[in-house]
């Protein structure tokens, strides 16, 4: 498995009326080859850290080339700061038995 780590800089009041958008934007990202999952970390001040888990190298550089246009149009018009990218690399070790909230 392969991680991608960013942190994203959202405006609040256009975060919180973009419920389509971000839906919209899960579902392109999660129909790609080699999807895995993502983990996303509310840090406050409308911060999130995001970690995008893909199959392999490949597969999360293939998907950003045709995700770049989709995070163009739909999440970078509610973000205040430019996405800050804080590394990749293979994941070492995952203990995630379930990460679903019910």
């Amino acid at each position: 498995m392969y991680a991608v780590l960013r942190i994203n800089t959202f405006d609040a009041a256009k975060l919180g009326a973009s419920t389509a958008q971000l839906e919209e934007f899960d579902r392109i990202h999660a129909s790609q080859p080699g999807y895995e999952g993502n983990i996303t970390v509310d840090l406050g001040g409308g911060r999130r850290m995001m970690v995008n888990l893909w199959n392999s190298e490949e597969d999360g550089k293939a998907a950003f080339a045709h995700l770049r246009p989709e995070v163009d149009r739909l999440l970078t018009p509610l973000m205040s700061a430019a996405s800050e990218f804080l590394g990749a690399g293979p994941v070492v070790a995952a203990d995630l038995p379930s990460t679903t909230e019910a």
